[in-house]
């Protein structure tokens, strides 16, 4: 049994490789007939709310397709003209012209390029994502207040403001032919996704934007209504761009939108497509993931190649990109022929396409900037106390525009976060004569009167337990809280000071607040009976020394500090804090942890869990599988027990809970592999060595019967004895923990699922060992009559 984690091969750029597995042309095909249907209208809708020639979102939709699909590093993300840039490219065409504005945007494409060879994709993603929803949020507003007029029937005006004042005037003079249009048109698109029934399931493989788009025309034109549609000139005719005129600070603010906004909406795009690939197919089924500096890469050529052809700006779409997976996509091939399909459908599409009423397209792109709205995420921001820099963007992008509204949205951000920083609530409570001092938020030095006043309030000679519940400690604070325990500690008091380690404090506690060694760290007055009640963090230091070097100690294993108190040499604490521990544990965790996983596990509550592992280990205290495996919610299917032990079917004491388990992991989750990992020191080996046929039958000697196999292997003279990283076991009960794991790999060959998931070459057994002492874990792989125990590489072979 081996297990191996090759390396991604690279192509000559650098970047992973286009293929996978499996592709299966007859999908791509098939989803790239869906992606065109969506793309198509809304293509042209695009165009219609921009004021560009109409021939300009199909040019960038095959740009967009053809271009970016072939060169971009995100294999199922499709692209093309994008409602998140129609605000910008229509202020921009009303003030520099079509032809210049095309223009502008190769210039945008230029630099993406630039951005892509200067590695800096990732950086577009430091933008909050408040920031992002209300600026998306801020364009669906003037999206849709623009194109309400032209399903009233009359003309939008030049900016949102003058839009909300100028619908009074157009609601007392509304076209009803237009108005019906329309309605008729979002009726069918908000109906269509809840057709009832099987002739309903049929119907609604078509998109709902082309069946909506396609019944409005077909109305129209039975009806013989007269009213404006679509008109698409000879593409002899078509504007090129031309060198751009005006203000050169104006152009290059233009430019810089257009590459921003564009680059921005494209990698988060690209990033929301691979969590819904991986949340919708199994691993062996998932093209690589995103690369974000190709794929800005390929969004700056499709730029150039759209603006070059007079075409309108490009980005990612979320829409089509979620239409593309969900159909079944397997690679960017998809996204390619749904760019082809573009080209055919203007070359030879005209008669049918100038058949739309332009009241249809605008009621479909109304619709769209509707939805830009997003309920949802408003919630996340509310959620994360965010929802003042939301409504600034929003405010911002409807009053003043897209640049205008990200920079303030900016300024509002870095604003709250300073304001944050300086929020430091202090408070005292006395309980059985025990004061307890807890401090909320970042220490800094704009807290030090209060923490002062609040300290000096606290009687000498009693416990003091101050609890610290902040990311951060400034030099002054740190000098403050030192002061006051030297002086508590000289008058006889005792202190526990809990928390988070902070980086200040290291730095500061080095060699003491003078400068000066700061002496034995245990030679002053340690009080043997003072437990530390939360683990290594909450340290009752004595000196100035104590305090860094003891923090310092632990701080590279913070995330599991608050259950390490086995490292606390100290005499144990009543029993009676257990409960306390318990429930400020909880309450740590709704304060700090919920905040960060809820949406993610209120994914898996929706989608249900699919792990990609049965990890079956010891149900030892010291094993904390999430730690060692780098692993998450939703990730490992685990099953504990005693001495990490698989009974054997049909044996004389068998435990169906562990085959319930694994029936239920391969069958049901269907995992792609199982792990057993055993550990050094295990207690339930151990008493396996011990045991002796007479004693008296427990429960827990009856579960270790199912360990004798590993015994009898460990004394067979058939069986070579393991070896770890090249040497023999340390003694007799490491030797057994090796063949256990050994063991427990064969009883699970002997299940039935098991077996024939092998049969069919889709599961993988790994054995895994992990010594506690070294914190090191070691997978085994078979070798001819032993076992090598291979250590993982501290970098990351187990990435």
């Amino acid at each position: 049994m081996t297990a191996t984690f090759p390396k991604r091969p690279t192509d000559e750029l650098g970047d992973p490789p286009d293929t996978k597995p499996r592709t299966d042309f007859a999908a791509d095909l098939s989803a790239s007939l869906t992606v065109f249907l969506i793309a198509l209208p809304l293509s042209l809708g695009i165009a219609l709310a921009t004021g560009a020639p109409l021939q300009a979102g199909l040019v960038a939709a095959a740009a967009g397709g053809i271009v970016a699909g072939r060169l971009g590093g995100a294999p199922l993300q499709v692209s093309g003209p994008a409602a998140g840039l129609t605000v910008v490219t229509a202020e921009l065409i009303q003030r520099y012209g079509w032809r210049t504005t095309c223009a502008i945007t190769v210039l945008a494409g230029c630099c993406q390029l630039a951005l892509a060879a200067l590695r800096t994709a990732r950086s577009a993603l430091m933008v909050s994502p408040a920031i992002v929803h209300g600026m998306l949020a801020g364009i669906g507003v003037t999206i849709a207040l623009a194109q309400l007029h032209i399903v009233l029937g009359g003309t939008p005006q030049s900016s949102p403001v003058a839009n909300v004042a100028g619908l009074p005037g157009q609601l007392a003079d509304i076209h009803p032919t237009a108005l019906g249009v329309s309605v008729l048109t979002l009726v069918v698109l908000l109906g269509w996704p809840r057709l009832p029934g099987r002739v309903g399931r049929g119907l609604r493989k078509v998109p709902a934007a082309l069946a909506a788009v396609g019944t409005a025309t077909a109305c129209a034109a039975l009806a013989g209504l007269s009213l404006p549609r679509v008109d698409l000139p000879s593409w002899s005719s078509h504007a090129l761009p031309e060198l751009p005129e005006g203000p050169v600070l104006g152009l290059v603010a233009a430019v810089l939108t257009i590459t921003l906004v564009g680059s921005v909406e494209s990698l988060l795009s690209a990033v929301a497509t691979d969590k819904l690939i991986a949340s919708e197919r199994r691993a062996a089924d998932r093209p690589p993931r995103a690369h974000l500096d190709r794929e800005l890469r390929g969004q700056g050529a499709a730029n150039i190649v759209s603006g070059a052809c007079g075409g309108l700006p490009i980005t990612g779409v979320a829409v089509r990109s979620v239409a593309n997976v969900k159909s079944g996509a397997t690679s960017r091939k998809s996204a390619m022929l749904h760019g082809l399909w573009v080209v055919l459908a203007a070359a030879l599409l005209v008669p049918v396409l100038d058949l739309i009423p332009l009241a249809a397209l605008a009621a479909l792109v109304m619709a769209v900037g509707v939805q830009m709205v997003n309920i949802t995420h408003m919630r996340n921001v509310t959620r994360h106390r965010e929802f003042l820099v939301y409504a600034a963007t929003v405010v911002a992008v409807v009053l003043g525009g897209v640049l205008e509204g990200v920079a303030i949205g900016i300024a509002v951000a870095v604003a709250l976060a300073l304001h944050r920083l300086t929020r430091t609530r202090i408070t005292v409570e006395e309980l059985d004569g025990e004061h307890r001092v807890w401090v909320r938020g970042q220490l800094t030095f704009l807290a030090v009167p209060r923490l002062s006043r609040t300290l000096n309030q606290i009687p000498h000679r009693g416990h003091v337990v101050i609890e610290l519940d902040g990311s951060f400690m400034d030099h002054a604070a740190y000098e403050t809280l030192q002061d006051w325990q030297d002086s508590h500690l000289a008058h006889g008091g005792s202190l526990e000071v809990t928390g988070r380690p902070t980086e200040e404090a290291h730095g500061a506690a080095a060699l003491g607040a003078d400068g000066q060694d700061g002496g034995d760290p245990g030679a002053e007055g340690k009080d043997p009976g003072r437990q530390d009640p939360d683990g290594p963090d909450a340290v009752a230091p004595r000196t100035r020394r104590e305090l860094g070097t003891q923090r310092d100690g632990h701080h590279c294993c913070r995330p599991w500090t608050p259950w390490k108190n086995h490292c606390d040499h100290r005499t144990p604490a009543p029993r009676t804090r257990g409960a306390n521990r318990l429930a400020s544990g909880i309450t740590a965790f709704q304060r700090d942890t919920a905040p960060h996983v809820r949406d993610e596990l209120a994914r898996l509550a929706r989608e249900g869990q699919r792990p990609s592992q049965l990890f079956l280990t010891c149900a030892d205290s010291r094993l904390v599988t999430s730690m060692i495996t780098a692993s998450g919610p939703g990730d490992l299917f685990t099953v504990r027990n005693v001495g990490n032990l698989v009974p054997l079917p049909g044996a004389e004491t068998s435990d169906d809970s562990v085959a319930a388990a694994i029936e239920y992991a391969v069958d049901v989750l269907r995992v792609d592999s199982i792990t057993v990992c055993g550990h050094s020191g295990c207690g339930a080996m151990q008493a396996l060595l011990a045991s002796d046929p007479g004693d008296p039958v427990t429960p827990l000697g009856r579960w270790l019967r199912h360990g004798l196999p590993s015994l009898r292997r460990m004394h067979s003279p058939h069986h070579a004895w393991a070896r770890i990283s090249g040497r023999l076991p340390a003694d007799a009960v490491e030797q057994l923990c090796l063949t256990n794991v050994v063991q427990q790999l064969e009883h699970l060959r002997a299940h039935e699922s098991v077996a024939r998931r092998l049969a069919e070459g889709t599961l993988e057994l790994h054995g895994m060992y992990f010594h506690v002492g070294e914190a090191q874990a070691y997978l085994l792989s078979e070798g001819e009559d032993f076992f090598d125990c291979r250590v993982f590489d501290t970098v990351g072979q187990h990435a």
